[in-house]
């Protein structure tokens, strides 16, 4: 089962991109965010026509989120965080697919450090905390995916020294992360990865990805069911070099059809 994440940062300007990697990578469940879309303008029907059922909760112009599967259909059991009835911002969407709880997030930027948005930004980390709490212990597979807007540790940056200040590098958002991390949640690049430099984000400016100028700030969490059948994370730099593409790269995972199995399956990308 090939699990894959993608802020695609608009959705609708960017949907030839979004459907060549489709194409080309075929990945079974998708996550993506930012899609800048209100609800009557996504693209339903492309995706549809590219093999994929779709569930999404938009927003006119900025945020939103969506959900596609190529395995089954897609049972939405959740449509925003609980613990604030005043957010109205499209940012988290649930659902049961094919055996599994898949979650995509696009969580709060927060610059600039400090402002209100970067108290919104711990306060929507906080409510993630809490509902992702009672996630953890479930009998199935639980995926957790999307643009966090934190690099965990410097080894996450490059160039850590000039983040400091930074509402995604700041000490609060890492602790923030770090204590998902403590839940029993398996940050699933690091685990296959531990000492390698892997960005998921370069700005567009001054030749950033051509440098590897970039961040990992775009993260698949796995409940311990999960990470039992765990057999790839990779980083997909493909559409990030493409024409108007998203700045953004997709963020990909292999899950075995059976626990034990890690290590066992080797597809290509």
């Amino acid at each position: 089962m090939k699990i894959a994440t993608y802020n695609v940062n608009g959705i609708n300007g960017r949907l030839p991109v979004l459907l060549r990697w489709l194409d080309l990578a075929k990945p079974d469940i998708v996550c993506l965010q930012e899609l800048k879309a209100p609800q009557d303008r996504f693209p339903g029907k492309a995706i549809r026509d590219a093999g994929y059922d779709a569930v999404w909760h938009g927003q006119s112009r900025w945020n939103g989120v969506a959900l596609l599967s190529r395995v089954g259909a897609i049972h939405e059991t959740r449509r925003g965080l609980p613990g604030d009835p005043d957010d109205m911002q499209s940012r988290y969407i649930e659902a049961a697919v094919n055996g599994m709880l898949v979650a995509c997030l696009y969580l709060p930027n927060g610059n600039p450090r400090p402002s209100a948005k970067f108290d919104f930004k711990l306060r929507w980390f906080q409510r993630l905390e809490t509902h992702l709490a009672s996630l953890i212990e479930l009998a199935a597979p639980v995926v957790i995916a999307g643009d966090f807007n934190v690099m965990p540790t410097d080894q996450d940056v490059y160039a850590p020294e000039r983040w400091r200040e930074d509402a995604l590098f700041a000490p609060e958002v890492k602790h923030a992360y770090h204590r998902l991390l403590d839940q029993g949640w398996t940050d699933a690049i690091r685990d296959l990865h531990p000492h390698d430099t892997i960005y998921t984000f370069w700005k567009y400016w001054r030749g950033a990805f051509e440098r590897n100028a970039g961040l990992r700030i775009d993260h698949l969490l796995l409940n311990p069911q999960a990470a039992a059948q765990l057999t790839r994370a990779e980083v997909d730099t493909r559409p990030r070099g493409w024409e108007k593409t998203s700045d953004h790269a997709p963020v990909w995972i292999n899950l075995a059809e059976a626990p034990g199995e890690r290590g066992s399956d080797k597809p290509g990308i």
